[in-house]
Formats: structure tokens, C-alpha cells, sequence
């Protein structure tokens, strides 16, 4: 069972403090790049994440819906609220969630977190993940989701952190070319290294209780799901989609950018090895 809000389906409002951007794009690549990255790491980042059926769940920033299949799956009978910015995107997550989890209670809203229409303490959980490295305030889209978290509620956060890119054969160019996005996301107001700074940013929203866990990937010749599903579909991809972006913003040329690509490319490679940390935290609003 779905139903709406009564938001418009038209483009909601941009915030008065300044519209954040999503530098992987809307693109239907990187929704099948979303939906390979949750997939293949739906095991690690949602272990211990399950909500007790009938409670009230707010996912904040759905996207197409890669990870509220998952979170469904381990929390059947919750009745959740996923809520996304982008129109497209919540119609792309609502038809996902049909063909996956048809008999899911999910009530759909398309609007900006921080502007949630929702009174206060309308939810026993918020569910967020890989949303706060993309806004340009993190701290005050957290507190935007403590109003409408009930006290004794809890949130939990997963982010990634580039800087946590590890990789053999190790290659300046192709650290180069990943410090590119770190840059592309700096410059439309994220943060691509936010996942160290879980805890500080909880505790300021004014959480309390924050522990924050690190989930790490490590792939080699040994996993080659992994390999395949991460190392190459994920992350080597999330690295292609801002090719055009950053030669467009004069940040490195074709060549240096196809150089630290194909170096990149490496660590998939025969006796090529790759780790990345994703950050887990779970709080309470007091």
C-alpha cells in the first residue's frame, strides 16, 4: 500500500539559504548506480538497522529508492514516510518499491528536509543515509529531522568518506582524478570526506547518545562480487559521472582525467586490491 501527501507534484521550493546540489546528477545511470551500491552493500551498511512493525519511520532523502527497499525488507510492518527534493526521483523510488515490496505501508512526500510539514515528534525513527555530504548546512538539516523525531526516538546516519579510498596499485593520477569529486562536491556546497565527522555533527543537532561505527569494504581477486559490485559499479562509476563536470569547471584535462580513470581502474584488476569506509551512527533525541 502507497499513498501521498498532500504536497504538490510540482518542483518544491528551494530554501532561502541556497539550494544544495547533487553532483552524481539525476541521471538514469546514476540511479542504476545507486541501485548496484545498495544491492551489493545492503548486508553491511543495514545490519542492525530494524524498526518494530507499526512504528512510525521517516527516511529522509529516498533517491530512487535503493536503500528503502532494504530498509523495508529488514522492518517489515513499519509504516514508513520516505521523503525525497527531487519529483523524479521519489516516482523512480515509488516504482521500485511497487515491483519490490508491494504490500509496504509507505506514504510518499516530495519536499526539502528542512522544511518537513510533519508536527513535532511525528515519527519513532528517521532513517538517513548518504544525504548529509550533500547539503550545505548538515548540522541544521539534522535538527530540521530532531523536530519531527519524538523524544526517546532514534536516528541513524550513513554517510561515505572519500579520504577513506584506498587502492593498489597505488597511482597519483588516479588519486588525482578521485580528489576531483572531493572538489566537485565542495564546490556545489557537500562535503565528500563528512563521514569522520558523524559524531560532532550529531552531538551540535543536539543528539544525544551518538556512537558512531565505522563499515568498512575491502575488495581483492578473492571477491569478486565485490570487485564487481563496488570497487568497479560504485565507485569507479561515481568517479566517471563527473568527467564532464569537472573538465567543464577547468579542474583537469581529457587526458589527466582519463588517465587517473583508467589507473583507477587497476585496483579491479589482476592482483588490484581496493578498501573503502563507510560511518554508521545511531542517536537519540533527548
Amino acid at each position: 500500500m502507497t499513498t501521498d501527501t498532500t504536497v504538490s507534484t510540482e518542483e518544491a521550493p528551494v530554501r532561502r539559504s541556497g539550494h544544495h546540489g547533487y553532483v552524481h546528477g539525476y541521471s538514469d545511470t546514476e540511479a542504476l548506480r545507486l541501485g548496484d551500491q545498495a544491492d551489493t552493500l545492503a548486508d553491511l551498511l543495514h545490519a542492525g538497522t530494524a524498526y518494530p512493525a507499526g512504528s512510525l519511520v521517516l527516511e529522509a532523502g529516498c533517491g530512487v529508492g535503493a536503500q528503502t527497499v532494504h530498509l523495508l525488507a529488514a522492518s517489515p510492518g513499519v509504516r514508513l514516510t520516505a521523503a525525497d527534493l527531487s519529483a523524479e526521483s521519489l516516482a523512480q523510488a515509488r516504482a521500485r518499491v511497487s515491483a519490490q515490496a508491494p504490500a509496504a505501508d509507505v506514504t510518499w512526500h516530495h519536499g526539502d528536509l528542512h522544511e518537513l510539514p510533519f508536527p513535532e515528534g511525528s515519527f519513532d525513527h528517521v532513517f538517513v543515509c548518504f544525504v548529509l555530504e550533500h547539503l550545505p548546512d548538515p548540522v541544521a538539516g539534522l535538527a530540521a529531522l530532531r523536530r519531527v523525531l519524538r523524544p526517546g526516538g532514534t536516528i541513524t546516519v550513513i554517510e561515505g568518506d572519500h579520504g577513506s579510498a584506498f587502492f593498489h596499485p597505488e597511482s597519483r593520477a588516479a588519486r588525482r582524478t578521485v580528489d576531483l569529486l572531493v572538489r566537485l562536491q565542495a564546490r556545489a556546497g557537500g562535503d565528500g570526506l563528512l563521514g569522520r565527522r558523524l559524531h560532532p555533527l550529531l552531538t551540535a543537532a543536539g543528539f544525544a547518545e551518538v556512537t558512531v561505527r565505522p563499515r568498512t569494504v575491502y575488495a581483492d581477486g578473492s571477491r569478486p562480487a565485490l570487485v564487481e559490485g563496488f570497487t568497479l559499479r560504485t565507485f569507479v562509476a561515481m568517479v566517471e559521472a563527473v568527467r564532464a563536470e569537472a573538465l567543464a569547471a577547468g579542474l583537469t584535462s581529457p587526458e589527466a582525467f582519463d588517465l587517473g580513470l583508467a589507473e583507477l581502474r587497476r585496483a579491479a584488476g589482476p592482483g588490484g586490491t581496493f578498501h573503502y569506509t563507510f560511518f554508521k551512527a545511531v542517536a537519540v533525541n533527548p
